[in-house]
């Protein structure tokens, strides 16, 4: 039937909204010489660049960063403090301490260690023994903790990782994606604030030895305050990296590189990049009219639209092609309609990048109207299925 055909409609305008020196061009202007790679914005959401972004990976120290979030969910839930002292344990010493030959903090077996220190040996020294410490005093075993983080993942929606460990030391099993590298690093940043200055810290020392942030962009001026390298001789060099530029923040993963100094040049290249490639521009404002869509057994034949809150659209710089502008929402739109009520759904689609969208709310409460007119609406449905552009 006509009428059940013309349920769901789609109204495309094909509008060129930027000046020329925003319209959109080829996001992936650039290649990465990282095996696998993602960039991210983070406001918008929108994946800049990407190559292999879902294929699972070894990701070496780099999976400790869900070892954090777990030890900062626990802190937020108040079931630890920064204060609580873990004991060091015997195996813990063995297998991440000095004898090891791994990353380390140093720790002593049989001592005790607060999680805020033991947090610092993980995010700035990359410390295999602070990650046993801290998945033995909150897990139990580090085995039991590995379970913790997997149930985690699978909440978060992190469909390519599995962690057998802790640290991130090799294991067939324990793997992770670009993806789910940069969501974990986005959950880490806009969730965990409070705790995330730790990853900008550039040294910490215990036991009397001071070591380094390993994290080569926060000595690069470019605004990166995190978060964590990664390196095995599966894995490669790896690097998952955060930094803010006028207000803009973006999220960066690399790994399967081949030294320090590439893993250092080619992350400083795609945050040079995406700073510069890129530009947020407003849309609409919050409260602004777009149209009026029509209304059906309504006092008022139309309803006007509003963006649910101001809608920046993330573009390239210097392209020539056009931005297209969908607003699709369901026909016939049946009143009665509060104020607020989402109606309509507004889709930006640019040339190689993700669609970005924002719901269209009614701008004013439309009431049902009376039964003559009612009567007319389904008559003129019928007759003409509700034409009106």
């Amino acid at each position: 039937m006509r009428l059940m055909k013309q349920i769901l409609m789609a109204l495309t305008l094909a509008l060129v909204l930027l000046p020329p020196a925003l319209l959109p061009m080829s996001a992936q202007a650039i290649e990465a010489k990282a095996d696998y790679a993602l960039l991210m914005d983070v406001q918008s959401g929108v994946t800049l660049y990407e190559k292999n972004a879902d294929a699972p990976m070894t990701p070496a120290s780099m999976s400790k960063l869900m070892t954090v979030l777990v030890v900062f969910e626990a802190l937020k839930n108040g079931e630890v403090s920064l204060d609580d002292e873990f004991v060091v344990s015997d195996d813990a010493w063995r297998r991440g301490g000095a004898a090891s030959g791994g990353s380390t903090m140093f720790l002593e077996a049989r001592s005790r260690v607060s999680v805020g220190d033991l947090l610092s040996g993980v995010i700035i020294q990359s410390g295999n023994d602070a990650c046993i410490v801290l998945a033995e005093g909150i897990g139990g075993s580090e085995t039991a903790f590995a379970d913790i983080m997997n149930d985690m993942a699978e909440v978060l929606g992190f469909t390519n990782s599995f962690f057998v460990n802790s640290t991130g030391l090799p294991h067939p099993d324990h793997k992770m994606s670009a993806r789910d590298l940069a969501k974990l690093a986005h959950i880490i940043i806009t969730q965990y604030s409070d705790y995330y200055s730790l990853f900008s810290e550039r040294e910490f020392t215990w036991n009397n030895i001071r070591q380094e942030n390993r994290n080569p962009l926060l000595y690069a001026n470019i605004g990166a305050d995190g978060l964590k390298t990664g390196h095995t001789l599966e894995s490669g060099y790896g690097l998952v990296a955060s930094g803010e530029q006028n207000g803009r923040r973006l999220i960066l993963v690399m790994n399967g590189l081949n030294s320090k100094r590439q893993r250092a040049a080619q992350a400083r290249r795609f945050m040079n990049w995406g700073f510069r490639a890129f530009a947020q521009t407003t849309l609409l404002e919050r409260g602004q009219v777009v149209r009026t869509l029509p209304v059906w057994h309504g006092a008022e034949a139309g309803v006007e639209i509003v963006p649910e809150k101001r809608f920046e659209v993330l573009a390239p710089r210097g392209a020539r092609r056009k931005m297209i502008i969908t607003i699709t929402y369901e026909r016939p739109i049946i009143a009665p309609i509060e104020k607020g009520d989402a109606v309509a759904l507004m889709r930006v689609t640019i040339p190689g990048l993700a669609p970005q969208e924002m719901s269209m709310l009614a701008a004013q409460k439309v009431e049902r109207g009376n039964f003559i007119g009612r009567s007319f609406d389904s008559l003129g449905y019928m007759l003409w299925g509700g034409a009106h552009e």
